[in-house]
């Protein structure tokens, strides 16, 4: 079979990548390549390419919410991980409830419905993992309340999950409203709406104390490149790893002293264990992946540029 890459000499990859801090000097043109040309041709918001990119192959290069890229491991989708992040954040302030219902602690969610856009978003599984592992929240006791299905067509919601009926409320209106008693919204609620609260009071504080005690930021988004791409030029692969590295380096320093943007594996090891680790708790994948077989074919060769 032939590839669809040329053996030898420039390669342009279509790719869907956001905006962020990390990669502006890259998308801007500031760091460049005479081997590699990223061609930025993805959805405005670049998560809506991240169905494509898993279920039609529809892009080259791009960022991948580590939840959806363990499911396709699972799966057998043809991408391949590299160690590079290019989205992570606090996660403690992006659960909210309506105090207009009842105040809540984090204990108090169980029996109760949450919203979120999808149950294997990656946000709600760190979300989930900070509920049981430091808050001591049963997990099968919560039900969520899900307008989404997940980026993997193979996958199927466990029990606690249900859908609303077509043509229901969005999902912050439910909030809103009271029809659910906490969710994971897309934006801040608290703004606009006085009875809405952060479930974690002092989110960012208790954000910070996190990241110390396990030593790690809690990671969103990973760049993958196509299996094909990886097995026909592993030169490009290494090379657009070195773009997004050097890109890294003219971001603006974070104003915390947080380094938001692990590269390498050491460096990822331990986000990674732990979102295996959650991913497994909460029936998203059904086995544990070392992260040496998550970066397979690839660790070796970019460990040393």
């Amino acid at each position: 079979m032939t590839s669809a890459y040329p053996a030898t000499g420039k390669v342009r990859l279509k790719t869907n990548l956001a905006d962020y801090p990390v990669v502006r000097a890259l998308k801007e043109g500031k760091v460049r390549s005479d081997l590699v040309e990223l061609d930025f041709c993805g959805p405005k918001p670049a998560n809506q390419g991240f169905k494509p990119m898993i279920r039609e192959g529809a892009f080259d290069a791009g960022e991948l919410a580590i939840g959806s890229f363990l499911q396709a491991k699972v799966y057998g989708k043809p991408l391949v991980l590299l160690p590079a992040v290019v989205m992570a954040r606090f996660q403690h302030h992006t659960i909210v409830y309506n105090a207009a219902k009842s105040e809540l602690k984090p204990k108090d969610l169980e029996g109760r419905r949450i919203a979120v856009r999808s149950y294997t978003q990656t946000t709600g599984i760190w979300v989930r993992g900070i509920l049981e592992h430091e808050h001591g929240v049963d997990l099968s006791r919560l039900r969520w309340v899900c307008t989404d299905d997940a980026h993997l067509a193979e996958y199927h919601d466990p029990a606690i999950v249900e859908r609303p009926a077509p043509g229901a409320k969005p999902l912050d209106r439910m909030l809103i409203d009271g029809d659910v008693d906490a969710a994971i919204p897309a934006g801040d609620l608290t703004k606009d709406h006085p009875h809405i609260r952060h479930l974690f009071p002092g989110p960012n504080e208790q954000a910070r104390a996190w990241v110390a005690k396990y030593g790690t930021v809690p990671v969103n988004h990973y760049f993958v490149v196509s299996k094909a791409l990886a097995d026909a030029r592993p030169d490009v692969v290494a090379e657009t790893y070195r773009l997004l590295q050097a890109s890294k380096a003219l971001a603006p320093p974070p104003a915390d002293g947080i380094d938001f943007f692990p590269y390498g594996v050491e460096a990822n090891r331990k986000p990674m264990e732990l979102m295996v680790q959650y991913s497994v708790e909460q029936q998203i994948i059904p086995r544990a992946f070392t992260v040496e077989e998550l970066f397979e074919g690839v660790a070796d060769a970019l460990d040393r540029t």
